[in-house]
């Protein structure tokens, strides 16, 4: 008879969740990580005995890419929501591992950034200062909304600003906000924002490539008006 061992019969420093945290996922095996999506065993098996019958009957992960809710389901201690979340994490590495640059935005100009969010700002009712950060290839790495209001340079702080270009290790940022008034004109507090974070810039090696005020079908780039 198979002696069923819970996680808790493990050492801490075994156990799948714990070495996630402390070593990262790059630690766990095929078993470790298949065991933390399914959570749970069965009465008679541990959620790691279930998860290494699963690497048994896929022939490691080699089938389990193209396995069906039906198949995941005819194994014993596996239902269909667990057989969901698994198919469900599969997909999602599918889709991370086909991602290709080819898929990003690439920014050449003001007309591209303001091409690039016109449709999502010259509607807003509140002034929305958002940041698009940028590889090396000028392609955007992520949109960020930093603040909504009127806009003011003891608001928009730099460290918000710059915050996320660490995270996504940006090689640039273009600053991106809206006129309520449909009128891109750029007042003083654009002009000094501008500015100001120009100069966090230089000193942090992230260039501001950009800062475009989004009117109703018009715009106006601080870098064209010699701001920048």
């Amino acid at each position: 008879m198979t002696t069923k061992m819970l996680i808790r019969d493990f050492p801490k420093d075994e156990r799948p969740r714990e070495r996630f945290l402390q070593d990262g996922a790059q630690s766990l095996s095929n078993q470790e990580l298949l065991a933390l999506l399914l959570r749970t065993g069965t009465q008679n098996e541990s959620v790691m005995q279930l998860s290494n019958k699963l690497i048994s009957h896929f022939e490691g992960l080699r089938l389990l890419k193209d396995a069906s809710v039906e198949e995941m389901i005819s194994i014993r201690g596996i239902g269909e929501a667990k057989a969901i979340q698994i198919l469900a994490a599969v997909e999602l590495g599918r889709r991370i591992s086909n991602f290709t640059d080819q898929d990003r935005y690439v920014i050449r100009s003001p007309e591209d950034c303001a091409n690039y969010c016109m449709n999502d700002m010259r509607f807003l009712t509140q002034e929305h200062f958002v940041c698009l950060y940028l590889n090396t290839k000028n392609q955007v790495l992520h949109k960020q909304t930093i603040f909504i209001g009127s806009l003011n340079s003891s608001i928009v702080h730099p460290r918000e600003v710059y915050k996320e270009a660490f995270r996504r290790s940006a090689a640039s940022i273009i600053c991106v906000h809206n006129h309520p008034s449909g009128d891109p004109t750029p007042s003083r507090e654009d002009i000094e924002v501008t500015k100001r974070l120009a100069e966090c810039g230089k000193i942090i090696g992230i260039d501001i490539l950009d800062h475009v005020i989004i009117g109703d079908k018009k715009y106006v780039s601080l870098k064209e008006k010699g701001y920048l």
